[in-house]
């Protein structure tokens, strides 16, 4: 790959289970350096069309390519090691502290592998990562003792830890009150400014949740694309009144959307 192919190109994708189809027909193509957003309704097909993004699943008619290589044809397991992949219901059971549940980052793993010690520069990456996320604070923390917003800045630590060219995001903000969002949000911004060539897919049905960088937006409706482009272009009161079939007004402020009703 160089550094202007796309990191991901999604083509013709189709989805079936039980034959019902959850995606059809959707392309999707990011550039390093591109922040798309997926929104839709609930059920749009979205987390579907993510996993495909993560190399978790398959298509089943059309083509995916993460990082150049197509689906397939290469060993899932070693091509999700290359994709920052942030779930907020990261299964971890252990009392790990949070610099700890980030360096299970480099080895893809829920619990650190017997016997596995991180380098010295592994550690000091994990550290600036942390810094980053603003936890410096609460490096030693234990997971329990973590707010839900603290485990979501953790997690995203945790992806970039292989230093990613690719992060997935699925609602990062789920459960979050309103400063523990604000400060996801502000957490993303600077990893945006920190690393400018890494891409990111982030997954929503709230436009309040999507951080003032994104520069895309695919809108999903019933599993098929409604709009794709550049986030000014997507985001507009009539497409998304569309896609969640429900008149909104939708205004951007300060990089920040927000919504509501349309009256009259």
């Amino acid at each position: 790959m160089t550094p202007k192919d796309p990191v991901l190109h999604a083509a013709d994708v189709t989805v079936v289970r039980e034959g019902r189809p959850i995606l059809e027909d959707v392309t999707l193509t990011v550039r390093p350096g591109e922040h798309w957003a997926l929104l839709g309704a609930n059920g749009a097909g979205k987390s579907t069309l993510l996993s495909l993004c993560g190399a978790v699943t398959h298509p089943t008619y059309g083509t995916v390519e993460v990082l150049g290589r197509r689906l397939g044809s290469v060993d899932l397991r070693d091509l999700r090691a290359y994709v920052g992949h942030v779930n907020p219901r990261h299964p971890l059971r252990s009392a790990l502290a949070v610099r700890d549940v980030v360096l299970t980052g480099l080895t893809n793993s829920v619990e650190p592998l017997p016997r596995w010690r991180p380098a010295p520069e592994q550690e000091a990456r994990a550290d600036r990562l942390i810094a980053l996320l603003g936890l410096a604070h609460r490096a030693r923390a234990r997971w329990p003792t973590l707010s839900q917003g603290e485990r979501g800045r953790t997690l995203i630590a945790r992806s970039l830890m292989p230093e990613p060219r690719l992060i997935l995001l699925d609602e990062p903000a789920t459960g979050l009150d309103l400063a523990g969002r604000e400060r996801l949000l502000d957490s993303l911004d600077a990893l945006r400014a920190a690393h400018p060539e890494l891409a990111s897919v982030l997954v929503t049905h709230h436009l309040e949740e999507l951080p003032a960088g994104t520069t895309h937006a695919l809108l999903l409706r019933d599993g098929r694309a409604l709009a794709s482009g550049p986030v000014d272009e997507v985001l507009t009161s009539d497409r998304i009144s569309k896609c969640f079939d429900h008149p909104v007004h939708l205004e951007r402020r300060d990089g920040r959307w927000t919504v509501r009703a349309s009256r009259g």
